[in-house]
């Protein structure tokens, strides 16, 4: 006796292999709301970073809004809020004129500072970072050592002897007595000294080497260009220290003629303290606006360096 059976009324089905089986196989189906391709989204994590682009940002609005405020107009009006009298033209106008022009001397002080304090820091940090990464010599750790413990020691704790030690060479009161001790930045050093060790195969150099390419020479063309990225880096980091620099002056320089801004504004925030001192509130404010303008600048300029660098240098083995 024959008795048909069809696949709709038993469920069966072939197997790839042509056996047959008693049920389909069934594929998995995906959950839903999550690809692979996708970032996973976390609510938590967007209201933190949130809050803390809110508290970096109110600050910024509040210096801004204030900039466009008079003397007057800082007392009578909400602080995130303008006031009726729209002033910044004249704020900066008369904070480059206030007491025959200072703000400028101040200004160029803090260039010179920078150029020659942060940009020498700079140089060295890359020179020495890159001897440490790709050479090999005795007491090479100790050196190691040495510099972990320069970037625990606070700058503050150093203030003291280092005034000491420019008092004694005669040195106070002049513009060496900053630009000499901003040339050092054992974080930068460190900082180049790690990204100089991953940035720069061994095969370049010992490629340049075999092509006849002295170590000046191939330091120079094979190794900073490569290098960029942590040279923008350690710049910035450099700058903004040495651009925001207040207890090393304070007690380095007592002529206001070589004053920077840090110290130039606080002793315009000063005169409303003094007896028959005029408050001049609205050009400290507008001045420290003027003061962070070069910095952001400098941020959004040397962004992209940062993107520049980051296959360069990258070897198959």
């Amino acid at each position: 006796m024959t008795t048909t059976v069809t696949p709709a009324s038993t469920g069966s089905a072939t197997s790839p292999t042509g056996r047959g089986s008693g049920s389909v196989p069934r594929l998995r189906t995906p959950r839903r709301g999550h690809s692979p391709g996708r970032p996973r989204r976390s609510v938590l994590l967007t209201l933190l970073t949130s809050l803390v682009l809110l508290y970096s940002l109110v600050p910024l609005v509040w210096l801004v809004v204030s900039a466009t405020k008079t003397q007057e107009g800082l007392a009578r009006s909400f602080g995130l809020w303008f006031d009726g009298d729209f002033a910044l033209w004249d704020n900066i106008a008369e904070t480059f004129t206030y007491d025959d022009g200072v703000f400028t001397r101040w200004l160029l002080n803090t260039l010179l500072y920078v150029v020659l304090g942060a940009g020498g820091a700079t140089f060295l940090a890359v020179l020495g970072g890159y001897a440490l990464a790709k050479f090999d010599f005795p007491g090479r750790r100790a050196v190691f050592a040495v510099v972990i413990g320069a970037v625990a020691v606070p700058g503050t704790a150093l203030a003291v002897p280092t005034f000491l030690m420019f008092s004694n060479m005669g040195l106070t009161n002049t513009p060496w007595a900053v630009i000499i001790p901003s040339l050092i930045s054992p974080f930068g050093l460190y900082l180049m000294w790690v990204f100089a060790g991953e940035a720069i195969p061994s095969e370049l150099l010992e490629a340049a080497r075999i092509d006849g390419a002295g170590e000046v020479r191939t330091f120079f063309t094979v190794a900073l260009p490569l290098l960029a990225p942590g040279i923008v880096t350690v710049s910035l980091f450099t700058m903004v220290a040495t651009w925001n620099n207040y207890f090393l002056p304070l007690i380095m320089i007592k002529d206001p003629d070589w004053y920077p801004l840090t110290l130039g504004l606080n002793s315009w925030n000063a005169q409303a303290e003094t007896a028959g001192g005029q408050p001049v509130f609205h050009l400290v404010i507008t001045g420290s606006l003027l003061t962070i303008v070069p910095l952001i600048a400098a941020f959004l300029l040397l962004q992209k360096y940062w993107q520049s660098g980051l296959a360069a240098g990258s070897v198959k083995e």
